[in-house]
């Protein structure tokens, strides 16, 4: 009887599905960032060359939009990480 009056943890513990990101960045997590935006970075140079590289002009477009998709991606997270810096200068120190 008494198992089965304990609380269960709520879903979000279980899943670990947090509904707000946490307010600070682990070092982990910035590492992975700087991963992310390498791997974009990277991603939209090779599609560049490869582009410049072709001259079936429907092969050059799609390669062009896939290089376009890493510079949004890009974009996103550089975004995010920009967002995230601001957020923890303004933060006082506890």
């Amino acid at each position: 009887m008494q198992q089965q009056q304990q609380q269960q943890p709520s879903t979000a513990q279980q899943t670990g599905y947090h509904p707000q990101p946490p307010a600070i960045v682990t070092v982990k997590d910035s590492l992975y960032f700087a991963d992310m935006l390498s791997w974009n970075l990277l991603a939209m140079k090779k599609a560049h060359f490869f582009a410049s590289q072709c001259q079936d002009q429907e092969v050059v477009q799609a390669i062009e939009k896939a290089g376009q998709m890493h510079q949004r991606h890009y974009q996103k997270v550089l975004s995010h990480v920009q967002g995230q810096n601001q957020m923890q200068q303004q933060m006082p120190l506890q």
